[in-house]
């Protein structure tokens, strides 16, 4: 957390700046589930694939092909450069994916196999990992802050009474996004029920 100067009586601009750090948070959190399969093939699976191509260069998957999902259960990996058919699958291939990519004449299908009922369950635990991890850092910047607030008060820079609404500000903060992070893991987890 990048640390900030606490002032008497400005509210608004404590909040932007506890707000903007636990946006990160969030970001990272989503960002994280979406790279959890949930049965149901969707591009960001796989379009952070690297791929070796032009003589040794590594890049992304999204950076050297068109990526769609027709299907539920299929995605199709359409690169603008033909020769990089063979690069792009073997990069799929030793992916941490575990499909085997089907070359279609100019385009790459990737069939998603429908997941087993203990698979599901695996990855609902995963999930509820990262949701423990996030609100973690959640509450790490909580104490953070917490830290602050309790030096600027040292220091007599805040009066007693600012001291207590900004700890007010800050756990009905904590608690706002504690309560995404949950709504977030919920539907991930419904998504893994559901298909």
């Amino acid at each position: 957390m990048t640390p900030f100067v606490i002032e008497e009586g400005n509210i608004k601009n404590f909040e932007k700046i506890v707000t903007a750090e636990m946006d990160k948070s969030i970001a990272f959190f989503e960002k994280e589930l979406t790279g959890i399969r949930t049965g149901k093939a969707q591009v960001s699976m796989i379009e952070d694939i690297k791929v070796e191509c032009y003589g040794g260069s590594i890049m992304r998957l999204r950076e050297v092909a068109s990526l769609a999902a027709p299907d539920v259960n299929m995605l199709t990996v359409q690169p603008w450069d033909k020769g990089l058919l063979g690069d792009i699958e073997r990069g799929i291939k030793i992916s941490h994916l575990g499909i085997s990519p089907i070359v279609d004449g100019d385009m790459i299908r990737l069939e998603i196999p429908r997941m087993s009922t203990a698979r599901r369950e695996e990855l609902s635990k995963i999930v509820g990992q990262k949701t423990e991890t996030s609100k973690i850092d959640i509450r790490n910047i909580r104490k953070d802050v917490q830290n602050l607030i309790k030096d600027a008060q040292k220091n007599k820079k805040l009066s007693e009474d600012f001291e207590k609404r900004l700890n007010k500000l800050l756990q009905e903060i904590t608690d706002n996004y504690v309560a995404k992070i949950d709504t977030l893991s919920e539907k991930k987890k419904n998504e893994l029920k559901a298909i």
